[in-house]
């Protein structure tokens, strides 16, 4: 009897032994799981009131002077900086710079624009308001800011498959995480002499997907910089609606802004805005004399 006891009671501490690493692994699935349980919200964003008015900083009265714009232009293009410490790095510097080269490329054909400069990061976040963006102005010799403010919520739940995450095969195979994100950007263009707002132009993008829990984390931060990618090209074909409309604004109101020809500036006459400006300078010589 003592010899089948002995038996039994050693093979229950293998199969003990055996249950270790499962339920080890088990334990590590359900606190990963408990973590997406019950969805969860959150984002990184930007504010581009905070950046040019910080600290509460009342805006100054509308300003009755008007932009002086020395074609061809020389503009800016940076991303507003987060002021929250707690954002997650979603978007590296890498990938800024990418994103900005992307939409400087497609307005780089414009005869009315000598060159748009990318600015970094670092020069962006030395300090914040138009003091910095008027040193920054002068470092690169620019006219105008086209500053990049952004918003991205993120949203993950489980759905009604997602209790066969208790099991081993089903955290791997069973797509019970569900993914939303939601991305919103905007530009708005200033002149930074006068400080005024001379147009913008917003980007969306919102998507949803399922995924594994194993590979939940890494489909959402794919799905977050898509995100970016796909609100930057809506924003840039907004951009080009927005700059086209600006353009006649300026040949039916001169007080939109005032347009003068840079020395030494080139460029050709075949777009309407060098047009504008040409027959701008035209009718203010004329009326002068």
């Amino acid at each position: 009897m003592r010899h089948v006891w002995c038996k039994f009671t050693a093979g229950s501490r293998r199969s003990g032994l055996l249950l270790i690493p499962l339920a080890v692994f088990l334990s590590g699935c359900t606190n990963l799981w408990q973590t997406y349980a019950g969805g969860e919200r959150r984002g990184v964003s930007s504010s581009l009131v905070e950046y040019l008015y910080p600290g509460g900083e009342e805006p100054p009265p509308l300003s009755d002077s008007i932009p002086r714009l020395n074609v061809p232009l020389r503009v800016g293009l940076a991303f507003v900086p987060s002021a929250a410490q707690t954002d997650q790095p979603v978007l590296s510097e890498a990938t800024k710079s990418q994103l900005l080269d992307h939409v400087r490329e497609q307005f780089l054909d414009r005869e009315y624009i000598a060159e748009i400069e990318v600015i970094s990061d670092a020069y962006m976040r030395t300090g914040q308001g138009f003091t910095s963006l008027e040193q920054i102005s002068r470092i690169y010799k620019l006219d105008v800011m086209a500053l990049v403010s952004y918003d991205q919520v993120v949203a993950y739940d489980d759905t009604t498959a997602s209790f066969l995450y208790w099991t081993i095969i089903g955290a791997y195979v069973v797509k019970g995480s569900k993914n939303d994100v939601q991305t919103f950007v905007d530009t708005a263009v200033f002149d930074i002499p006068t400080r005024q707002l001379l147009f913008r132009a917003p980007g969306i993008d919102k998507s949803t997907s399922k995924s594994t829990l194993i590979d939940s984390a890494d489909d959402l931060r794919q799905m977050r910089t898509a995100g970016f990618t796909h609100a930057m090209d809506d924003m840039s074909d907004n951009l080009a609606i927005e700059l086209n409309k600006f353009e006649f604004r300026i040949q039916e109101d001169p007080s939109v802004a005032q347009v003068v020809s840079r020395d030494g500036g080139s460029g050709g006459g075949g777009a309407a805005f060098y047009v504008a400006c040409l027959l701008l300078i035209m009718a203010s010589l004329g009326r002068r004399i």
